[in-house]
């Protein structure tokens, strides 16, 4: 009996042995699958930081604003966004003759129509800066802007249309307000995409487009206004508003540019997650005193060039054709070099 109760005894021991061993060994087990769960975990969250670090790389190279080619996109847009403004700014000089007769101007009255562009702007490029940088902002400001000169446009279409010259004037001195600080928000839309060495040539880029829309516009639309003549049957203020409501289009090509380089700075802002773009710090008058005596060479340079070549511009179709008989779309082709 005592055998027995004996080997009973080292029964009852040997199997609590083997299940605390069994025990043991799925602890062991769950206790690895845990940590390869932990190590897993930990890994897919070092693969979820890598992907917010890289950030852009997930777009392609057309579509990432840190890439090359999306700036050159961007650049694109820039300078088109002036072509508008430059193309219908000389639309009286390459229609000088037309304007004249049509209306029934002196020369003195055809050269109001620069003039009135030119009053507002005396004193908004001062504030043009302002208005971007803490009012409107760039995008919105780029679109008002782009706005007033495409609305001047079709004023000044509409006066002559309506055979009104005083609203001609209005139309222009609208077109005024817009052009000048647009071109400030064309340079601002430059500082904030491309630095450094690169400014130099988007800065040439986009004064070589704004000039191609006037020298376009000198060879061209003329041509324009001679194929609405043959289709109106005679010449007169009909024809001459139709002209210039058909150069308008450039200037609402312009705005779909304000708007696309909108939309492209804001996704820019959210992507690489900065500011809207500025105009730097604002000047005020009292800054005028330091100014270096280098600076005021400048800005005489700028009103001598002003002076001797925009006038020159406005009146030289007429002048080539009396002074060199030469003819004119000669004349055209010669004001447009200038």
């Amino acid at each position: 009996m005592d055998e027995r109760q004996h080997h009973e005894g080292w029964g009852v021991v040997f199997t609590v042995r083997i299940v605390r061993s069994v025990l043991l060994k799925h602890r062991a087990t769950w206790k690895t699958c845990q940590d390869r769960a932990t190590s897993r975990d930990e890994y897919q969250g070092l693969l979820d930081e890598d992907e917010d670090d890289e950030g852009v790389s997930r777009y392609s190279p057309l579509c990432d604003p840190t890439h090359l080619l999306h700036r050159i996109l961007v650049l694109l847009f820039m300078c088109f966004l002036g072509f508008g403004s430059y193309f219908c700014y000389d639309n009286p000089a390459a229609l000088q003759t037309q304007v004249i007769q049509d209306m029934g101007l002196n020369t003195a009255s055809f050269m109001q129509l620069y003039a009135w562009y030119s009053w507002p702007n005396v004193f908004l490029c001062f504030l043009g800066g302002f208005l971007l940088d803490r009012v409107f902002g760039i995008r919105l400001g780029t679109i008002i802007f782009a706005l007033f000169v495409l609305i001047g446009q079709i004023i000044f279409a509409a006066g002559a249309l309506a055979n009104h010259f005083w609203l001609m004037n209005l139309g222009r001195f609208v077109f005024g307000i817009g052009g000048e600080s647009l071109a400030v928000a064309q340079n601002t839309y430059a500082v904030n995409w491309f630095k450094g060495k690169e400014l130099n040539l988007v800065f040439g880029l986009q004064l070589s487009m704004a000039r191609l829309g006037s020298t376009v516009n000198m060879n061209v639309i003329g041509w324009v206004y001679g194929r609405i003549q043959a289709m109106v049957g005679s010449t007169g203020h009909t024809t001459l508003g139709i002209t210039l409501m058909i150069a308008a289009c450039t200037c609402l090509f312009s705005l779909m540019c304000a708007l696309i380089l909108g939309f492209l700075d804001r996704r820019a802002e959210k992507i690489l997650k900065k500011e809207q773009g500025k105009t730097g710090e604002v000047i005020q008058l009292k800054d005028v005193k330091d100014f270096p005596f280098s600076l005021w060479m400048i800005f005489i340079i700028c009103v001598a060039y002003y002076v001797a070549i925009f006038p020159f511009i406005g009146l030289g179709q007429v002048f080539f054709i009396e002074k060199f008989a030469f003819t004119t779309v000669q004349a055209r082709a010669i004001n447009s070099v200038c």
